[in-house]
């Protein structure tokens, strides 16, 4: 059974992730990310996902990321149904991370 995904707001991700208790996963296309990415983030795209490629967030939560929001939940619900209990993910994507003020930084 796929359960809820939680909505967290862009400061509640950074906060999250400069204390440690977040581990940021960014479903974007490797295109989007060579173009802009989140300065701490491990990127599994949705094309091609697998929630075993995951690496292991050794105790933090997961929390799923794209660019406006509607694929981190994708990736969340296909996490939830391989057992994963990843149900956190960024509204608003890069988009709302930058509206807030938040840094991006060039792709690689």
């Amino acid at each position: 059974m796929v359960g809820q995904v939680e909505d967290l707001t862009p400061q509640d991700v950074a906060k999250g992730i400069a204390e440690g208790r977040y581990l940021l996963v960014d479903v974007r296309e490797p295109n989007e990310v060579a173009a802009e990415a989140y300065p701490d983030a491990v990127v599994v795209p949705l094309s091609s996902f697998d929630p075993r490629a995951i690496p292991d967030p050794a105790g933090k939560q997961v929390v799923f990321a794209c660019r406006s929001g509607k694929r981190s939940v994708t990736a969340s619900q296909a996490a939830q149904m391989a057992g994963l209990a990843y149900d956190k993910h960024l509204a608003g994507g890069i988009l709302g991370w930058k509206a807030a003020g938040l840094p991006t930084k060039p792709g690689g």
